[in-house]
């Protein structure tokens, strides 16, 4: 009979240890029940609470509070799982569950992998995570059952980290719930105040997890002034008053675009006044922010042309707006930590302009221009940043290039920095087997350190397991743990996700991989520039060679789709609906390679119906309507017109 104990009766502690109880049982179902006592440390129990609780060592962590320390030393009936922090706590007993031979494949209870087992072994480990910083924040089209099973899958594997987008994420749950590009399912709309009452579901559940909170990010440029930051179109009759305080843009004041992409006056003293109190507002509310992301307006070459905003860069007009909303957040004593982005204009470091306070400050490095056929691995060049001129500013592309800006700017900020990154945004759409974008995200983290960053929260849809989860997996598992070789992950996540012949899942993916070019589908790979970028005859005969592909493993995915385990009978009927994606896939691909964009138009059309009926089945793992207007985006992107209409 096995007992837990908890050092305190700390929110995370007793939730690990309820954790360990439920995976304790489940692995032992004829174990007998097991018992949790906060602040009563018995020798013979499992013992849970912070390494500074035992009296063991964290040195080797700069700041215990954010570096996780993994520490387990069990018997077969007990022992000590311990954290440098209550997020280390919680992610110790994964890690010891996992060492017991669980796995969390994916989200949800049909992607857990729990073993049945007569007994328990010794487990000795201690690990300190290599990156600082393991995490994702919301993007797509977002549903709350989604949302609450990401949070609770982070920890499982690794992660430390959770971001919420926006004030009120509105934009992001109305494509859901409007059912946007689903031609089948009728619209469910939901108000802002459901939005709002379900982040603050959201951040309970980060909380008790003892996930790091990073909140915000875009909205300061407007919503201060009373601009609504969901419309996607200039408001009508906006006050003079707030017009005067927004960025002039081609001689006119006013909202540009929309409020989401409207920048202020920065050299205007007053607009800066009217964010610094609106963020301290915000802070003194919202104390249960970790990192508070402030950042400009969306959009690029948008922002103010007055003859004042002129005498300095967008950037040292940024560190001047930050450097104010510090001292506010000063004069009314909150500690607040707040995050700056290198993004779009700001990519440019200040010429003059510094942070008076960078204790309270993090660098965000956002590379949104780079390529995906590129890692983190490649040597900056700082000899491609390319002189900035207000509103005309070409965007780097190349990873040399765009690591160039980031040197550039740490010869004017030595403190911490990390990445905002898409892999799970556009990219994975763009790489039909995972296989490619696994290996892209295992290269680029295992290169984070030589850049000086230290780690990732990620940009991307949290249903992104589509065919398979095994990009993310690597992504939380290379982040806490980099010295595991991508062949081992390979084997981990496979063998448990698809059984003993878990090797044809692969083979067959890696073939996927070959036959639908990663390089090409991201508009790099044309036969012809001048007929297009996605003009290339080869690549017609991807249709021909998946259909031949196809016929001879879906035999495969029918003998294999009822297994003992729930994961591994999902794993196989994924990959079952994923061919189906791809037989309709390839023949869009034959058209776009023909320059044939009406063909190819009507062919993603009835993709789309398609899987207008199938999204209900699987949308846990699949968020549709971000792959269409991704897919879409993109190629539109690269014909610099609206060639595919979705």
């Amino acid at each position: 009979m096995y007992s837990i104990t908890t050092v305190t009766a700390h929110p995370t502690a007793i939730f690990a240890a309820e954790e360990l109880k439920k995976y304790l049982r489940m692995m032992i179902p004829r174990g007998g029940n097991i018992s949790i006592t906060p602040g009563a440390v018995e020798d013979e129990s499992f013992r849970l609470g912070l390494m500074q609780d035992f009296g063991l060592d964290v040195s080797d962590a700069e700041d215990p509070s954010l570096d996780d320390i993994i520490y387990i030393d069990t018997t077969e009936n007990g022992g000590i799982i311990a954290g440098s922090n209550y997020g280390a706590l919680l992610i110790a007993v994964y890690r010891y569950l996992r060492e017991c031979g669980c796995r969390w494949l994916f989200p949800g209870v049909d992607g857990e992998y729990i073993p049945i087992k007569e007994s328990l072994h010794p487990v000795s480990y201690r690990h300190l995570a290599d990156h600082r910083y393991r995490g994702q924040c919301n993007e797509g089209s977002e549903y709350q059952g989604s949302m609450l099973e990401s949070i609770d899958f982070s920890p499982k594997i690794g992660l430390n980290t959770y971001m919420l987008e926006f004030d009120i994420p509105t934009y992001y749950y109305d494509r859901y719930y409007n059912h946007e590009h689903n031609t089948v399912r009728e619209p469910e709309p939901v108000t802002e105040e459901t939005i709002l009452q379900w982040k603050r579901q959201c951040e309970a559940e980060i909380e008790k997890r003892s996930l790091h909170f990073h909140d915000m990010g875009h909205g300061w440029t407007c919503l201060p002034f009373g601009l609504d930051f969901k419309l996607r179109e200039v408001p009508e009759n906006v006050p003079a008053e707030t017009v005067e305080l927004l960025a002039e843009v081609n001689g006119k004041r006013g909202v540009y675009v929309k409020p989401c992409d409207t920048n202020i006056c920065m050299s205007n003293p007053k607009a800066r006044e009217v964010v610094a109190n609106y963020v301290a507002d915000y802070a003194e509310t919202q104390n249960n922010v970790d990192f508070l992301h402030i950042w400009l307006a969306d959009n690029t070459n948008n922002h103010c042309e007055c003859d004042e905003c002129r005498k300095k860069t967008p950037t040292d007009w940024y560190v001047i707006l930050l450097n104010d909303i510090d001292a506010e957040l000063t004069k009314r004593n909150l500690d607040t930590h707040l995050v700056f982005i290198v993004y779009t204009e700001t990519f440019w470091a200040p010429v003059e302009a510094r942070l008076k306070n960078a204790k309270r400050f993090t660098m965000l490095y956002a590379p949104i221009f780079r390529l995906y056929t590129e890692t983190y691995g490649e040597i900056p060049d700082e000899t491609a940043v390319k002189p900035f001129k207000l509103n005309e500013n070409d965007t780097p592309k190349g990873m040399a290039e765009c690591l160039g800006y980031l040197e550039k700017w740490k010869k004017c900020w030595g403190g911490d920095c990390f990445c905002y990154e898409y892999h799970f945004w556009m990219q994975q759409y763009l790489d039909q087997s995972g296989l490619y974008l696994g290996k892209l995200l295992y290269d680029d983290i295992h290169a984070l350190h030589s850049r000086g960053l230290s780690g990732i929260v990620e940009d991307g849809s949290q249903r992104s397991f589509f065919p398979t989860g095994f990009p993310f997996y690597v992504y939380g598992e290379a982040l806490y743990d980099k010295s595991v070789s991508f062949d081992d992950l390979v084997e981990d996540y496979f063998s448990h996700a698809f059984g003993e012949n878990w090797k044809k899942a692969v083979d067959y993916l890696d073939k996927v991989r070959e036959i639908f070019d990663f390089e090409y589908i991201s508009g790099l790979k044309s036969s012809d520039c001048e007929k297009g970028k996605y003009y290339n005859p080869e690549m017609t005969s991807c249709r021909e060679k998946f259909n031949e592909l196809a016929a001879s493993f879906l035999p495969v995915i029918q003998k294999e789709k009822k297994k003992p385990f729930r994961v591994q009978t999902v794993s196989w009927k994924l990959l079952e609906y994923h061919s189906e994606w791809l037989f309709g896939f390839a023949e869009f691909i034959s058209y776009l390679s023909e320059g044939n964009y009406v063909m190819a138009t009507a062919a993603m059309k009835r993709l789309i119906h398609k899987f207008s009926e199938y999204e209900i089945y699987i949308e846990r793992y699949f968020d549709l309507r971000l792959c269409c207007v991704s897919i879409a985006n993109k190629i539109n992107a690269s014909t610099d017109k609206e060639t595919i209409v979705l």
